[in-house]
């Protein structure tokens, strides 16, 4: 071979060899492009997931929205609301006795004219005047009155005139919740109109009487009210009358915390009676007694944790013609005396009695004088049923 020929042997050899070098440096080019290709493609497949949860967040929060209330600054409360509903059945009322004149509050019950308020406001009046909100007054007639409730209803004196009354709704007092919202609407040292809020405390609140009865059922409340509120209305958050505000717990005479309403259930089973007849009919059992828990039961060896105790029975009462027996001995239990050895109570017409508020809601809101009632009673250790009928409320 020429020398010629060998030189361009060499050549063609290099040429192929550098163009083969620079095929597997494309190849490798190629298959790192072809792996950072698939590394995006992971990361592009990640980032739609996240977008696509980003997406269903936004459309579920979208959508909370859209059922959520709306809440605008200076859009009116549900308070406020409720107070532009109510505020024109909400009364003041004045008495005239020989004393002087007590300002209490009441509200409309009906069309006819009936207002609701406490008996302690119209108690020894003489004169009743009514005052709405605005401006118009009437003078009013003292239909019936109950002390043992602190009940009355009064009837405007029309006169002639048709005024467009707005009675307000009772509500049902024994669906409310420990710690719900209330309002009270009254007339507090004679500021008309007034309102305060607050919730429920606590429900079934026993009540002292004018004549030594107890009021049952009692809502305690931390709204406040002072002089001036009594009879006025307790509201439910639907604008029902669920309570009549009646009484304070206070040393100073003035608003401490606590207030008591007369329960709507309560009113409703009085008031129409005293509409009607002027005073109200109450069952009547003749006992006196104590609630117990379980450190007495455990002391008299009975097995209940809760019940009434029958500490006395009132002589020729319907619960002594029924054999029902009180106590015999006294009992220290935790720094507290019972009177012991009678009949435990722990139920009526299959109702559960567990203090004596139950047993007199039951009795208030579901007995008349002359019903037969069956009681429950734990004597001797031993369950039995005792039929009594009832007498009415000396």
């Amino acid at each position: 071979m020429s020398k010629a020929a060998t030189i361009i042997a060499a050549l063609s050899m290099a040429v192929a060899l550098f163009l083969l070098l620079e095929v597997i440096t494309f190849q490798q080019q190629i298959e790192s492009v072809a792996s950072e290709l698939s590394k995006v493609r992971g990361q592009l497949g990640a980032l739609s997931k996240r977008l696509e949860t980003i997406d269903q967040s936004v459309r579920t929060l979208e959508s909370s929205e859209l059922q959520a209330p709306q809440v605008h600054v200076g859009a009116p409360s549900n308070i406020t609301l409720i107070y532009e509903k109510v505020k024109d059945s909400v009364v003041k009322i004045s008495v005239i006795s020989l004393v002087g004149e007590i300002v209490g509050s009441g509200f409309i019950y009906d069309s006819q004219g009936h207002v609701i308020t406490n008996n302690h406001v119209v108690e020894g009046g003489e004169r009743f005047y009514v005052y709405f909100l605005d401006g118009s007054a009437y003078e009013a007639s003292l239909v019936g009155r109950d002390p043992d409730s602190d009940l009355a209803v009064l009837r405007l004196v029309l006169g002639g005139k048709s005024p467009a009354l707005k009675p307000l709704k009772l509500g049902n007092s024994s669906e409310l919740r420990i710690g719900e919202q209330i309002i009270v609407i009254g007339n507090p040292f004679e500021l008309a109109g007034t309102v305060t809020t607050g919730i429920v405390s606590q429900k079934g609140r026993l009540l002292p009487s004018g004549r030594g009865y107890l009021i049952p059922s009692v809502i305690q409340i931390d709204a406040a009210i002072n002089p001036g509120n009594s009879g006025g209305p307790v509201l439910n958050l639907k604008g029902e009358v669920v309570g009549v505000a009646t009484a304070i717990e206070s040393v100073t005479g003035q608003f401490a915390g606590i207030g008591y309403a007369v329960s709507s259930n309560v009113v409703k089973r009085i008031v129409p009676a005293l509409i009607e007849n002027g005073r109200y009919r109450y069952s009547y059992l003749g006992i006196t007694g104590s609630e117990i828990n379980e450190l007495v039961a455990n002391a008299l060896g009975v097995d209940v944790k809760k019940g009434l105790l029958v500490e006395s029975v009132a002589s020729s009462g319907p619960a002594a013609r029924a054999g029902i027996k009180g106590g015999t001995r006294t009992l220290q239990v935790a720094g507290k005396s019972y009177l012991v050895g009678g009949d435990i109570i722990v139920g009526i017409d299959g109702t559960p009695v567990n203090s004596m508020d139950d047993l007199l809601t039951y009795l208030v809101e579901r007995t008349s004088p002359g019903d037969l009632i069956v009681l429950t009673i734990i004597r001797d250790g031993s369950r039995i049923d005792v039929p009594v009928t009832l007498g009415e409320r000396p």
